[in-house]
């Protein structure tokens, strides 16, 4: 994996990069040695590093139960409790695969992240007759979305499959002692899994919360696992700044936003990193977005969104910057054909390959961009697998915690998302919200 500032630092002024390794580094050593707010949340540092053989060995064992009894498999979560595993799912899965007559990996489904109930009535007919299995992922087990679609799609599979087959087919993740989540686990006899209490959300793909789920749909968490791995050792506290690529991302963004640069876009030129995008932006908006600071985190997928959003990114307020992630070399191989009446204009590109020509728009918007005041720094990796998705969870997640320091907030909570929820339970009367709903009512 590679990052190119050079499109970014030439915005900045000359040196500032280098000059800024002081507080970057001051920055990273409050995060290794566990000084900042926050410190309680901090097990995803080591995390790659501290998995064992036989934790990944019992997460395949229970993927393979439900790979053998299930064609569709659902994940119960919302934010952090989905989004790095659809991230990864999605980036290493046939685009087409479910439609396949020979689909060899279970269909994987996701719910309990929203609560439409137009959604939820089309999921539950298309289960019925269908032989799934459900991933309940919750920590506390009363978190609405997820418990509300869980509920449902508990009573379906019993009434469907049975109480025997759906004990075999339900899986928890979950808090190791308390919650409803680990009160239902255990009453029913359910497999599950533990969510680490040092661990957020948004920083837990790499626990069973996201490994379970990529396992059971047919993928190499040991592998995902090993580039996270290396990428820990590659920005690491020991690596020179200039080398270490968390350490360099985090600085390059920072000095940004010091110069007015307030919206940062992710782009991918790659369709199967949409959800990457999505993950990410819950990542850093999350993580930043507070005390009234923070990178706004947007995402586009090119070159798709510059039909849509390429006006406003090359000409509208410059308060944004770029950065984008390539990949070097696709998985397929498609050529362009030649045509004998041409209408279309393109047989200039007949013989070339498909992503020869989506590389050279990758570039042409770069310079268009940069052209047009967009800084753009560029995260590559060489392709699409479990390893180098591995490397780039790791690199963004480390350059999370080093550029939350460096904006001088905490990065691993997350007060304000607790501002709706109250707000609803006190709409739907939910007991224990008496005062909340009467103030509420006499607003509206």
């Amino acid at each position: 994996m590679k990052l190119n500032i050079a499109k970014a630092e030439q915005f900045l002024k000359e040196g500032a990069v280098a000059a800024y390794e002081p507080q970057v580094k001051a920055a990273m050593e409050t995060l290794e040695q566990g000084t900042g707010a926050g410190n309680d949340f901090l097990g995803w540092l080591h995390l790659p590093s501290s998995i064992s053989a036989e934790h990944l060995a019992d997460l395949k064992a229970t993927a393979q139960v439900l790979r053998e009894n299930c064609e569709v498999v659902i994940v119960a979560g919302i934010g952090g409790s989905y989004l790095g595993a659809r991230a990864v799912i999605e980036a290493l899965s046939d685009s087409f695969g479910w439609l396949h007559e020979k689909q060899e990996n279970p269909i994987m489904i996701y719910a309990g992240n929203n609560i439409g109930e137009d959604y939820l009535a089309e999921l539950t007919a298309y289960l019925k007759n269908k032989k799934f299995g459900v991933i309940n992922i919750s920590k506390s087990g009363t978190t609405t979305e997820t418990a509300l679609a869980f509920r449902l799609l508990k009573k379906q599979c019993e009434d469907q499959r049975g109480k025997e087959m759906a004990r075999k087919v339900i899986v928890a993740v979950t808090d190791a002692k308390k919650g409803a989540a680990r009160v239902t686990a255990d009453k029913e006899g359910y497999k599950s899994f533990i969510i680490p209490d040092n661990v957020g959300g948004r920083f837990s793909v790499l626990t069973p919360v996201g490994l379970l789920p990529i396992a059971t749909a047919g993928f190499d968490i040991e592998q995902l696992v090993a580039g996270a791995c290396q990428m820990e050792k590659d920005t690491a506290i020991g690596v020179p700044y200039a080398e270490n690529l968390s350490a360099q991302y985090a600085a390059v963004r920072n000095l940004l936003y010091a110069d007015g640069k307030k919206m940062e876009i992710l782009v991918n030129y790659q369709p199967k990193l949409h959800y990457m995008m999505e993950w990410w932006k819950q990542l850093y908006g999350e993580s930043e977005g507070k005390d009234g600071k923070g990178i706004f985190p947007a995402s586009v997928d090119f070159s798709t969104d510059l039909h849509s959003m390429g006006q406003w990114i090359q000409e509208g307020e410059r308060t944004i910057f770029e950065t984008v992630i390539s990949v070097e070399k696709p998985n397929k191989y498609v050529e362009v054909p030649a045509d004998e009446e041409n209408l279309d204009g393109l047989n200039f590109l007949a013989g070339k390959r498909v992503d020869e020509v989506n590389k050279m728009a990758e570039l042409g918007t770069q310079l268009a961009h940069v052209d047009g005041g967009v800084p753009n720094l560029r995260v590559s990796i060489p392709e699409l697998n479990e390893y180098y998705i591995g490397q780039l969870i790791y690199f963004f997640e480390k350059a999370c915690g080093i550029s939350g320091y460096l904006l001088g907030v905490n990065p691993f909570n997350q007060p304000g998302v607790e501002a709706y929820k109250k707000n609803m339970f006190a709409l739907l009367n939910k007991p224990g919200y008496e005062e909340e709903s009467k103030a509420i009512q006499a607003r509206l």
